[in-house]
């Protein structure tokens, strides 16, 4: 993180942890579908998406990580 951007707040963070959550979803449709009409390029990006879906998750859950780290009161 740059000195220069501003921290989120752990509210706006699980707000994206939720609304990441909730792409995984219409991944899940996606890849169902790619199944039924046997459909590699379908299923590729829906691969593709649960990949981005699966390291935006690690990523807002290492800053919620580091705003716990730095909140004195949780320890």
């Amino acid at each position: 993180m740059s000195a220069t951007s501003k921290k989120k707040s752990r509210s706006r963070l699980y707000l994206s942890l939720g609304t990441t959550a909730f792409g995984a979803l219409a991944v899940v449709k996606e890849a169902k579908l790619a199944r039924e009409e046997n459909d590699t390029l379908r299923a590729i990006d829906a691969l593709v998406s649960t990949a981005k879906i699966v390291t935006g998750l690690a990523v807002l859950y290492r800053e919620l990580k580091r705003l716990g780290d730095d909140d004195v009161l949780l320890g």
